[in-house]
């Protein structure tokens, strides 16, 4: 029977009307711990890229979906075992814990999944992006081959409203830089202006304009949620 092969040069192609959404438990069931085995995957459908060698917006497959690899990691130091997850121009940064995968079948714990987010520049002062990536790993166990292989699940977060919140945020593009800030217009103000005859960069007056400002991002103590230019 001849192997079915839906990814070519590390681009998934799949027939139109198909969709390829596994489960986490799929994913390292059926795919990953295959991999780990040498056994046959269900179908060649996942390439391997290392995806430390290329940002996020660099890596095969169309960016507007989510893709899929499998990747081995790196050890950062060569007595230790944390990941080397820093690529051209940022890095990878775990955040939250990492969730158990469990069997819907045996109610075993079968995999580890580790979220993680990508930041423009150097720690400690990143700028953090919406790239995201879901970095699945097996259990170890004795019975399995030493091979540091992972997959990765990586994608680029929609916020809604492109806005964090009603105070506002620096948005961005898909390659982490900072895009244009939108300015909103107060139309209940007492001396209404003449749209068409503001200036671009206009900033808050009486003439009812409130430009939306840079802000720390509560969410992260350590490091700034958006870039200045």
């Amino acid at each position: 029977m001849e192997k079915l092969s839906l990814a070519k040069n590390g681009v998934l192609r799949l027939p139109p009307g198909f969709r390829f959404h596994p489960t986490d438990e799929e994913l390292v069931v059926q795919y990953l711990k295959r991999k780990v085995l040498s056994c046959p995957l269900p179908a060649s459908i996942i390439p391997e890229v290392d995806v430390c060698k290329s940002d996020p917006w660099d890596l095969p497959g169309d960016s507007e979906q989510e893709r899929y690899f499998f990747s081995t990691r790196e050890v950062k130091y060569p007595n230790g075992n944390r990941s080397n997850r820093a690529t051209g121009s940022g890095y990878w940064k775990a955040t939250g814990l990492d969730k158990q995968i469990v069997s819907s079948r045996s109610n075993q714990i079968v995999g580890m999944k580790k979220t993680l987010v990508f930041y423009r520049g150097k720690p400690p002062k990143g700028c953090r992006t919406d790239w995201v990536m879901h970095e699945y790993r097996l259990i170890t166990a004795k019975n399995l081959p030493q091979e540091n292989w992972v997959l990765c699940r990586i994608f680029f977060k929609r916020r809604n409203n492109k806005i964090d919140d009603h105070e506002g945020a620096v948005i961005q593009n898909r390659s982490g830089e900072p895009g244009s800030v939108p300015v909103f217009y107060d139309f209940m103000a007492k001396e209404r202006a003449d749209l068409n005859l503001l200036p671009a960069n206009s900033s808050s007056g009486s003439s009812g304009i409130t430009e939306i400002s840079n802000r720390k991002d509560s969410d992260d103590h350590e490091e700034s949620s958006s870039c200045n230019s």
